[in-house]
């Protein structure tokens, strides 16, 4: 038996929150705040985004480990962070995420209709994201609504480690059925999303404009001027590239175009791997 290289992809693993949900990632961010804000100590929207994609639970301890933050922690009690300090943040976070989303669960404009395109050509859709399960229920439940259901979901709190470790999107691949990591293709908005799919071996697309990095609701997109929005793009251009995304499109309507050169290249035996 003989190794053969995919030649179309199988499979896209799309993250939810700034992806094919909540355009701009509102929901998380916010949350994080107000979660510190109950224990006195302050963290700005800007220091919230930073972990931005990684497990909600190691987000906080990311979080509490920036010294700026750190200090803040201690003026108040007397101490750096712990593991339990951590956990109760993480405690106090979670119901207000869960009020949250409900506010921010409208599908990013033009998803459904670029998701169809993709199970058009014999795409399946995987799904994964920072959301522990919990969260992740009532996203997927509100999601349903609005139409749109992933073919498999994988929790952060599902995997022995989330992101940016590979664990979710290859419990993608293993529930979907696919037979070869270098025929996925996953998107994400955030750094540690794309490093998810880098280390899992498949094609990578970050989502410059619809996620945490930009960091602005649809309306808010839309009103930047073209030379706002070109400067907007060149930072985090520079954001993403340390990660080594493959492409970096604007939202997952761009996905498509991204679809068909992948496949020109798998069927001219490139890798992602080699890329």
């Amino acid at each position: 038996m003989n190794y053969v290289n995919p030649t179309k992809l199988q499979a896209a693993i799309l993250d939810w929150a700034g992806t094919v949900v909540d355009f701009g990632s509102i929901a998380p961010t916010q949350i994080f705040v107000e979660a510190f804000a109950e224990f006195d100590v302050q963290v700005s929207i800007e220091e919230a985004r930073g972990p931005m994609g990684m497990g909600k639970w190691d987000h906080i301890r990311t979080l509490c480990d920036q010294p700026s933050v750190a200090e803040r922690y201690r003026q108040v009690f007397g101490r750096t962070p712990t593991d339990d300090d951590v956990t109760a943040i993480y405690h106090r976070f979670m119901p207000l995420q869960i009020k949250k989303i409900a506010e921010h669960s409208a599908l990013i404009p033009g998803a459904l209709d670029t998701i169809a395109n993709l199970r058009q050509q014999g795409i399946k859709i995987g799904s994964c994201s920072g959301y522990p399960k919990q969260v992740m229920d009532k996203v997927v439940e509100l999601a349903a609504t609005n139409g749109y259901v992933a073919d498999h979901v994988v929790a952060t709190d599902e995997v022995p480690n989330g992101r940016p470790w590979p664990a979710q999107a290859l419990a993608n691949v293993i529930a979907l059925g696919i037979d070869d990591v270098a025929a996925c293709l996953k998107i994400d908005d955030t750094v540690p999303g794309i490093l998810e799919g880098r280390r899992a071996g498949m094609w990578t697309v970050a989502l410059i404009c619809s996620g945490n990095a930009l960091g602005l609701d649809y309306e808010g997109y839309r009103a930047l001027s073209s030379d706002q929005l070109a400067s907007e793009r060149k930072r985090i251009h520079a954001l993403f590239e340390g990660s080594r995304p493959h492409y970096m499109i604007d939202t997952i309507t761009d996905l498509p175009e991204v679809i068909a050169d992948i496949n020109k290249r798998l069927a001219n035996g490139e890798m992602p791997q080699a890329n």
